[in-house]
């Protein structure tokens, strides 16, 4: 949720001046601008913290999170997350000789007795497509027809928990507190054709 505190007085006289001048309609155009603006450039900055806090490519981050853009009648700009743990996969993943090395939380570790390949002797291991690159580990019990049975790994990075934490936290407040007063001024002056300064 994005929210604006004006830090004197000052900035409050200027706002009522400027919507006494410009009226509701034109005013609310002007909010509309600001938040979007504001909005777009804390996207940028959640885009770059969030694949350094969790370790994923920036790709994932950017098709992970969704942006929702204010209008005038709504004056919000959301941006949101979905989903569940992220598998294993997502990290780096590779298989070694003690298990699968992976970096989530962009900490590169072994992950010991996890697999990538299907086969018991090193040399003879082989990519199953119908894997898809996923991250196993067997869990100790065996299937009906007396196979091993294992689980896919995951990684212990959330998404949506980590936009709202951490570095990424902050860099999206900082950006707010700094980009939206600056834009509100600049909407203002133009708007009224610098009439306001």
């Amino acid at each position: 949720m994005l929210s604006v505190r004006w830090s004197n007085i000052d900035g409050l006289v200027r706002y009522e001046r400027a919507l006494k001048v410009l009226g509701d309609k034109r005013m609310r155009a002007v909010e509309n601008r600001v938040v979007n603006r504001t909005g777009d450039a804390a996207r940028t900055q959640v885009r770059r913290q969030l694949p350094k806090q969790t370790g994923l490519k920036r790709k994932v981050i950017v098709e992970a999170v969704r942006v929702s853009r204010s209008d005038p009648s709504t004056l919000t700009y959301t941006m949101t997350a979905q989903g569940g743990e992220v598998a294993l996969k997502f990290f780096g993943a590779r298989e070694t000789r003690r298990g699968v090395s992976a970096a989530p939380f962009g900490q590169r570790k072994i992950f010991e007795g996890a697999f990538m390949k299907a086969g018991w002797v090193w040399s003879k291991r082989v990519i199953k497509p119908n894997w898809n690159g996923q991250v196993f580990k067997r869990t100790g019990g065996t299937t009906r027809t007396g196979m091993d049975e294992f689980e896919k790994q995951k990684s212990g990075v959330f998404i949506p928990k980590e936009m709202v934490r951490g570095a990424t936290k902050s860099a999206f407040e900082r950006t707010v507190s700094s980009v939206m007063p600056r834009r509100f001024e600049h909407e203002i002056k133009r708007a009224t054709g610098g009439a306001f300064s």
